[in-house]
């Protein structure tokens, strides 16, 4: 049923496996747009870091792994676009406002954020907009029909 090199093969496919021109093209929106949210995230948690949260055990260090790291991932979520990829960038923005609402509603390694502070709806509300459109490209490209390949077409004619 599911063997190792088609599950590799499903999570490393691009748009260009994709059918269709305006599907190719919406993957390509939505993970440029995606990306960019990603970006936004990581430059609040960049400047949060500068702004004081360097001196927080744990939580400064992690800012800081958050603002490089993401940058990374949206960098080769554009760069290589493939399914896996958009993903993992779906699952980090998630990942990171969830730490946030932790922190807000029971506290995170000893510090317990609030809303209230600065940052923190606009923070929220852009790594779930970074995941959503992450996730919906992510859908696109895995559920768009393939685009015909040597594999799938009629076999080459042979002389005999």
């Amino acid at each position: 049923m599911f063997n190792r090199e088609s599950v590799t093969r499903f999570l490393l496919r691009g748009p260009g496996a994709l059918n269709s021109s305006i599907a190719r093209w919406t993957v390509l929106a939505l993970t440029v747009t995606g990306a960019a949210f990603l970006v936004w995230s990581a430059v609040i948690h960049l400047i949060l870091w500068k702004d004081g949260y360097k001196d927080v055990a744990t939580i400064g260090p992690l800012f800081l792994v958050q603002g490089i790291g993401v940058i990374v991932i949206a960098l080769a979520v554009v760069a290589l676009r493939r399914l896996a990829l958009l993903v993992i960038g779906a699952a980090t923005g998630v990942a990171t406002a969830g730490g946030l609402l932790i922190s807000v509603n029971f506290g995170l390694f000893g510090l317990k954020e609030s809303l209230a502070t600065t940052y923190a709806t606009l923070s929220l509300a852009v790594e779930f907009t970074a995941a959503f459109l992450l996730l919906v490209a992510a859908c696109v490209l895995a559920l768009g029909s393939a685009a015909k390949t040597a594999r799938n077409s009629a076999p080459l004619p042979t002389r005999t």
